[in-house]
């Protein structure tokens, strides 16, 4: 329980938002709001987090550890169950979530080494490794911008399963090629041209959820 939590936490910084607030964590893990203040005063006395009414909570440095090593394991787990056991990237979050809790660090180092010990998972998200530090991502959130900005998409949120078959429908993963043409705020959708393997181009309506959950590479020029 105490992991979900810092777990949480620390990927909303990992994505640049600020520290959590009660209804967040709740709504996340499906639980009520009652039951997340009990369990914070409860990670707050035993110094993982720092929670202050109203501002959210943010990660003491124990916290942090614990959070990155949960984070490492949830994503070894994703990475083996995509290249060992052939599950799309649409079906691992779930799974991962589960088998975290259950493996020993014996069966993650040996997964980590079966795999060649990967710096990223099947979504693109940095895999912390055994020492806790974060391999680079250099991508930034599709939010922030600018209409005529060109990358190639290197991360993809994993919290929507129902989003990244979406976008699969759309053509658009990993080393996808895209320029924003426009954000259509009226429409709901971020228009964008994505440039196929041959080299062609066609525009695309990524809904607004693309913009919290795409991260570009810009490109070199």
């Amino acid at each position: 329980m105490a992991e979900d939590y810092v777990k949480l936490v620390w990927k909303a910084s990992e994505r640049g938002g600020p520290g959590l607030a009660t209804r967040d964590i709740a709504a996340t893990l499906k639980v009520s709001a009652s039951t997340v203040s009990g369990n914070l005063r409860k990670l707050d006395r035993d110094g993982l987090i720092e929670h202050t009414p109203y501002y959210g909570v943010v990660l003491t440095p124990l916290g942090q550890q614990v959070a990155v090593a949960m984070v490492r394991r949830h994503r070894l787990i994703e990475t083996f169950l995509v290249q060992r056991l052939g599950y799309s990237w649409d079906e691992v979050h779930t799974e991962a979530e589960s088998l975290e809790h259950a493996v020993s660090e014996t069966f993650l180092d040996r997964v980590d080494a079966d795999l060649g010990h990967p710096t990223h998972d099947p979504h693109g998200d940095p895999i912390p490794r055994a020492d806790g530090s974060v391999p680079d991502s250099p991508g930034t959130l599709l939010a922030r911008v600018e209409p005529g900005a060109c990358g190639t998409v290197d991360r993809v949120s994993d919290d929507d399963p129902s989003l990244l078959r979406y976008f699969d429908e759309l053509g658009v993963g990993l080393g996808t090629h895209l320029r924003v043409e426009q954000v259509r705020d009226y429409a709901g959708v971020i228009a964008v041209s994505r440039r196929g393997p041959s080299g062609e181009e066609s525009l695309v309506d990524l809904p607004a959820a693309a913009a919290s959950a795409i991260w570009l590479a810009p490109d070199a020029d």
